[in-house]
């Protein structure tokens, strides 16, 4: 038998015998424990790892917080319940799931534009901090604290007056849904002062999916000054300073992972006055994406290899309804392929041949993989996509075209 491998540079996962394997054991295995195609699976390993590097990389205390929307499957949640320091929500059914977990809901925080009566009610009635975003918001949980006698705690997401350069996705800076804008935080925090709420902090956050730690080291500097301008004009001692977060992973050709070193050296530099200035502060990094995506994988089935014109389709039973992003209808200006990869003939024999990896639905748009080395792919063969630990399965259109959902396995 020969000794596993690493078949490339940002594959995560090992190979043996020219087989991905996944938890231990080969993807043909584990395909037939899952029982059907196509498939989800998390590899708890790979999280676990990835929680370590960063406790490694940062400063001892800056506290690690998992954004659930990146992956919100419970299995996921629960093993993340027992490395991070806290979670944060986006909804009303992400909050019940963190809240069978261990974590105290007081590491628990709830961001979003448009919290409904119910979710806020149900925010207070648990305990956790909510996030402000906006003054309306702010006068709906006064009126719930005034009638059930709740003194809810809060704090205030700052949609920054600076923003997260070469982000893959920008959250601040310039006019947003998100946050309260910076100039106009001190009016609200003087309101405050007065009404029936526990302040705790700040949110600020400005970016997401960034690979440059030039970028994520300067918005770190900047959220710190910011900070200390609003602290000015708090209500009360400054408990929660979420730095965000903005970690990227890399995904397609020519993208190189984000130098944590660096920015663990630079926050490691800008903690000791930040200690100061905020002695009773939990300094909170918000990360979804670096802790699960490269530890995915979506794993569909070859149903038929069809050739049209010259060129090569692989028919699979799973698509863009399962994995949006990976088709490039999740953000994507120009589409570009996912890392895609024949997990049960990993290397092709011979000559690789080229062939377009296609999902089951009657649109142009199903495509998972476009004119990639996969004709080696035989029918029956599994079809691998990996980074897909994050924004894969929910943020997919699973109703089209009524298609069975697809399994999702913690491994």
């Amino acid at each position: 038998m020969n000794a596993p491998v690493q078949h490339a540079q940002n594959l995560k996962f090992p190979v043996l015998d020219n087989v991905l394997q996944v938890g231990g054991m080969s993807l043909i295995r584990l395909a037939e424990r899952v029982g059907s195609t196509p498939f989800y699976a998390y590899d708890r390993r790979l999280i676990t790892e990835r929680v370590a590097q960063l406790r490694a990389a940062l400063p001892a205390d800056i506290h690690l917080h998992y954004a659930i929307k990146a992956n919100p499957m419970p299995a996921v949640v629960q093993h993340l319940a027992g490395l991070v320091d806290g979670f944060d929500v986006a909804s009303g059914g992400e909050l019940k799931v963190v809240l069978d977990t261990v974590m105290p809901p007081e590491n628990i925080s709830f961001a979003g534009p448009g919290k409904s009566e119910r979710e806020l009610r149900q925010a207070i009635a648990a305990g956790i901090v909510i996030n402000l975003e906006s003054g309306r918001e702010l006068e709906r949980i006064v009126m719930i604290a005034t009638e059930t006698g709740a003194r809810p705690r809060v704090a205030v997401r700052v949609n920054p007056d600076f923003e997260l350069k070469s982000s893959g996705m920008k959250m601040g800076g310039g006019p947003k849904q998100f946050g309260i804008d910076a100039e106009r935080v001190p009016e609200l925090l003087a309101r405050m002062k007065t009404l029936p709420v526990e302040f705790f902090g700040f949110h600020i956050f400005s970016g997401s999916q960034n690979l440059k730690a030039e970028s994520i080291i300067e918005a770190q500097i900047n959220t710190f000054e910011l900070a200390r301008r609003l602290a000015a004009h708090a209500p009360g001692t400054v408990r929660l300073l979420n730095l965000g977060g903005g970690f990227g992973i890399p995904y397609f050709p020519g993208e190189r992972p984000l130098d944590l070193a660096a920015v663990g050296e630079n926050l490691a530099a800008l903690m000791p006055d930040a200690r100061r200035d905020f002695p009773e502060a939990e300094f909170v990094i918000e990360l979804g994406r670096f802790f699960v995506g490269e530890a995915g994988l979506y794993v569909s089935r070859v149903i038929e290899r069809k050739e049209s014109r010259g060129q090569l389709f692989l028919v699979m039973d799973g698509g863009l309804h399962h994995h949006l992003a990976a088709s490039g209808n999740f953000g994507q200006v120009i589409r570009k392929n996912y890392p895609v990869l024949v997990g049960n003939r990993v290397e092709p024999e011979g000559e690789a041949q080229s062939a377009s990896a296609v999902g089951p639905l009657c649109t142009p748009l199903d495509v998972l993989g476009d004119r990639m080395n996969l004709g080696h792919a035989c029918e029956g063969d599994l079809v691998v996509v990996l980074q897909s630990g994050a924004y894969g399965l929910t943020a997919s259109p699973t109703a089209f075209l009524g298609h069975p959902a697809p399994v999702e396995v913690l491994v």
